[in-house]
Formats: structure tokens, C-alpha cells, sequence
């Protein structure tokens, strides 16, 4: 699963890997949790490519009342095309979750040790994400994105048996045409990032806080396991 991430690339790096023409300032984050705002890239109304802020947590179309429902963090890719929750967005509003890095913990209840995983060669990349719009009786609006998960590489299975979906540049814009209203295109990217492509490294366990921030979360305590 993917439940924490970081995006400390500067904006004008995110716009030009995103392909968008614009985007406003924001700060770097070290600590992204579920139900904050979080930035996404989309295909726009124009066709045009938009980075937006929703919410971190799905909640489907049909849900009546939001504050009933546990949010949505994640979609299982080997499931996501067939569940009701996920599936009119796998078909409809794919998007991508910009992130420079993500973690993931190991250890027992109440000693748990966090952990960064880095792309070797990338200090940016792109999640492959579905975003939803729910619309309240009140005319009230939320939209919300979750994030695809599938099974982990043998450099990620060290430490847990799922990870991110993360997609190569070259295919972020087949991930984003909904045009043909079928996610069959693009099955075969819900795959495992190839070995030998990340570090992890056990950081701070500050990061337990889903509150705290700041670059000190990620201030190595071990060596980098390649």
C-alpha cells in the first residue's frame, strides 16, 4: 500500500515534467498524509493537461454521506477495472500523483521504523492515480484521488509485499486519455516498478506523526539498502 509521501521538487519542475502550463507556488512537503489536499495532474475540459489540489482518500459517486465512509487511500491494480468504487474512474479521470519519494514501515506495533523509498535516477516521478467528484444534495462538491497499487519489485519486498504503481514519463499521457471510456489501453502499466530502480533508506521515526514535517523526517539513521 501506499499510505505517505513526499513532494519536495520545486514547482517549476513539476509543471515541466507534468507537461502543464501552469502551476501556483507550494512548499515543499515531507509528510503527505490521507484526507490532506494533494496535488494531481489531469486531463483538463480543453484537452489540456491541469495540475489541481484534491483530496487524498476517495470517496465513490454513490456514497450518501462522506462523513459514513472510510476514504479510500488506495486501488488494488489487479482489481481496480472491476470494482464498483474504482471502476468508472479507471474508465473516466485517471490521473497522476506528482512525488518525490514515498515510505513504508517495518517493525512491530508501537516500534514501528519508516522508511523512504527514492528513485535512483529521479528526484520526481508520477503515481498512477483515479480522481472522483462527489456531488452532496446540497450542491456541495469534494473531489478525491486514490493511489494504484500493485505488487512489490524484489528490491521493495525487502521490507513490504506492495508498492506504488509509478509510471515512466514516456507514458503519462496514454495513462491520462480517458477518450476511449475503456481502461484496457493501459492494463499493462499497473505493473511493478523493474528491479534495481530504488533505494530505501530507514529515516526518523518523527515520520509515525502523519503531523510532523520538515526535511529532518528524512535524515538517513541507517545506509541506503540498494
Amino acid at each position: 500500500m501506499c499510505s505517505r509521501y513526499s513532494l519536495t521538487s520545486p514547482p517549476e519542475s513539476v509543471r515541466r515534467l507534468f507537461g502543464c502550463a501552469a502551476v501556483e507556488d507550494f512548499p515543499a512537503r515531507y509528510n503527505i498524509a490521507p484526507t490532506e489536499p494533494v496535488l494531481i495532474a489531469r486531463q483538463g475540459s480543453k484537452g489540456e493537461r491541469e495540475l489541481c489540489l484534491v483530496r487524498w482518500g476517495l470517496i465513490p459517486p454513490w456514497v450518501k454521506d462522506p462523513r459514513d465512509f472510510t476514504t479510500l487511500v488506495n486501488a488494488r491494480a489487479e482489481t481496480a477495472v472491476e470494482k464498483p468504487s474504482f471502476r468508472g474512474a479507471m474508465r473516466h479521470r485517471r490521473c497522476l500523483v506528482p512525488a518525490s519519494g514515498f515510505y513504508e514501515w517495518t517493525g512491530a506495533r508501537g516500534s514501528k521504523q519508516p522508511h523512504l523509498i527514492r528513485l535512483k535516477d529521479r528526484d520526481l516521478f508520477g503515481f498512477a492515480g483515479v480522481w472522483e467528484t462527489w456531488l452532496g444534495a446540497d450542491g456541495s462538491e469534494i473531489e478525491t484521488m486514490a493511489i494504484l497499487t500493485t505488487g512489490a519489485n524484489v528490491n521493495m519486498s525487502r521490507i513490504h509485499d506492495r508498492m506504488p504503481v509509478i509510471l515512466d514519463e514516456r507514458d503519462f499521457g496514454r495513462w491520462l486519455d480517458c477518450s476511449s471510456g475503456s481502461a484496457k489501453g493501459v492494463l499493462e502499466l499497473m505493473q511493478p516498478l523493474a528491479d534495481g530502480l530504488i533505494t530505501i533508506t530507514a529515516v526518523s521515526p518523527k515520520l509515525n506523526n502523519p503531523r510532523a514535517e520538515g526535511a529532518e523526517l528524512q535524515e538517513p539513521l541507517s545506509p541506503t539498502l540498494i
